[in-house]
């Protein structure tokens, strides 16, 4: 089922003011994003066809996460966010967006002590790792982070 900016806008706005503050207690300073930026970049086309919806996102605190810090990084840039952001930067700068926002997810995860959710995250891993877009430089930056994130998870078992 489709939403419209106008049934989503004040609960995007909850969902980024909280995401937001969450993101300052780790002293990450994330980029003024409108709930109207938020909607396009989630709405928008990607060229790997994701299946997370916007109500997904908007409903998980960790995804939620990893979308402010993932636009915050592209606005960093200078990037302008909007439904054809991802395919315009696809598949650089995205990747370094993709990269940071990844970690701080995991650390707020870990920090929740929410080892389901980071399992289910280290899952996905070997998928990052296998993207023919990876950029060569953030390979051993992945492989660093799943070892850290895998050696912490089996520690909490």
């Amino acid at each position: 089922m489709g939403f419209s900016y106008k049934d989503l806008r004040d609960r995007i706005a909850l969902k980024l003011k909280e995401a937001t503050k969450k993101l300052r207690e780790m002293d990450y300073e994330s980029q003024r994003i409108s709930p109207r930026e938020f909607f396009d970049y989630m709405t928008g086309e990607t060229p790997t066809g994701d299946i997370i919806t916007i109500v997904d996102v908007l409903e998980n605190v960790f995804l939620m996460i990893y979308e402010v810090v993932e636009i915050s990084e592209l606005k960093k840039l200078g990037i302008s966010i909007n439904k054809r952001t991802v395919m315009m930067t696809f598949p650089n700068p995205i990747n370094e967006a993709h990269y940071t926002a990844i970690q701080y997810e995991l650390d707020y995860a870990l920090s929740s002590k929410n080892y389901d959710w980071s399992k289910i995250r280290m899952k996905h891993s070997k998928f990052w790792l296998e993207d023919k877009d990876l950029p060569q430089h953030l390979i051993a930056g992945y492989k660093a982070l799943i070892e850290k994130f895998s050696k912490t998870l089996e520690s909490s078992s």
